[in-house]
């Protein structure tokens, strides 16, 4: 009786665990099938850049975030990177 359960058993759970993984592999875990999936925010492309002086990253004029620092505007690439400008 024991090795009937145990020989019915153990492919089932295997069946399980390797069904689980696939699942997880294979889907989308962010969307449901009921909800169409939302479109990135449009960022403009193209256009000047300039370099965050303080993570050096270079920032469209059109998209970073500017601060007026002694009369010269200066861009950075976060509001992070904003606040810890020491400038």
């Amino acid at each position: 009786m024991k090795f009937l359960i145990f020989r019915l058993l153990v492919p089932l759970l295997l069946f399980l665990i390797v069904r689980s993984v696939l699942r997880g592999l294979f889907t989308s875990s962010t969307t449901s099938p009921d909800r169409p999936r939302e479109a990135p925010p449009k960022v403009p492309t193209g256009g000047e850049l300039r370099k965050d002086p303080v993570c050096g990253t270079y920032v469209s004029v059109l998209a970073g975030v500017r601060e007026k620092v002694k009369g010269e505007t200066v861009y950075f690439c976060s509001i992070d990177c904003r606040d810890r400008y020491k400038g």
